[in-house]
């Protein structure tokens, strides 16, 4: 019977496994300290293509990712304060609610971020469920070169503590924002709420869409964000639960004044 890893045999494995996929990195080093290991790892799970992976590297990647997980925390739902019916705000980060689905502000590729420990949410949302998620994107993606603005798919968590992954694409902004642009970005709170209720989930948890990288102005995509959900909330009484995750004490500044 083969020995369990310890986490820190765990990390070595995956990294050189990571490793030898590239023949240019083959003879690099595994740093000592723990912290640049875990950033190595990220790094090239973040560059690692939508290619075939080995069961045991699944395998370990999945219990280390978990391990990790624990150390962590897990923030549930239940353990949340709501501010009102059905509405919940809450500031940490989103790769540790264990809601039905969180949502993912994804790039048209929708194949996750490519840039080394970058500081998006789809970087990190990828980097903790797996490379299973890339796998699982390219396959919905089937060789399609992008996806619509205002659309959203749906995926496996993998090793996130939520169930599902809701993947959507906002509107970037190069100058002013349009009606165009609102639009959109309403669009996307539409398409993962809908989506989310053809598939039975009650609680869903919202990033702000849009905004950071993608250049939508805070307080207009808040105000969007929060009309667009308590719209579709009084159409659909006591169908999901929705919490608008913010990371930012800004953005946290800016939900609680609207709410």
């Amino acid at each position: 019977m083969t020995q369990k890893r310890t986490q820190e045999q765990r990390i070595d494995f995956l990294l050189r496994y990571l490793l030898n996929e590239h023949k240019e990195y083959q003879n690099t080093s595994v740093p000592a300290n723990p912290s640049d290991k875990r950033r190595l790892l990220r790094s090239l799970m973040n560059i690692r293509p939508p290619a075939p992976v080995s069961e045991e590297f699944l395998q370990e990647q999945d219990s280390y990712l978990q391990t990790r997980l624990s150390e962590r925390g897990i923030t549930k739902v239940v353990d949340l304060t709501p501010v009102q019916t059905g509405l919940y705000l809450w500031q940490g980060d989103i790769t540790t609610l264990a809601a039905d689905a969180i949502v993912n502000a994804a790039n048209s590729q929708m194949l996750g971020c490519f840039v080394p420990c970058h500081g998006c949410i789809d970087n990190a949302i990828h980097t903790y469920a797996g490379v299973q998620l890339r796998l699982e994107c390219a396959r919905i993606m089937g060789g399609k070169k992008e996806e619509p603005t205002g659309k959203a798919k749906i995926t496996n968590a993998y090793n996130l503590p939520c169930r599902y992954v809701l993947h959507t694409i906002g509107p970037i902004i190069h100058g002013a924002v349009t009606r165009t642009d609102q639009e959109l970005l309403a669009g996307c709170y539409c398409s993962c709420l809908e989506l989310a209720a053809a598939y039975g989930l009650k609680s869903v948890a919202f990033c702000c869409i849009s905004t950071g990288e993608f250049h939508f102005p805070d307080e207009l995509a808040a105000q969007i964000a929060i009309q667009t959900v308590r719209e579709w909330q009084q159409k659909n009484p006591d169908k999901i639960e929705v919490i608008f995750n913010v990371f930012k004490d800004s953005d946290y500044k800016i939900y609680k004044r609207l709410l």
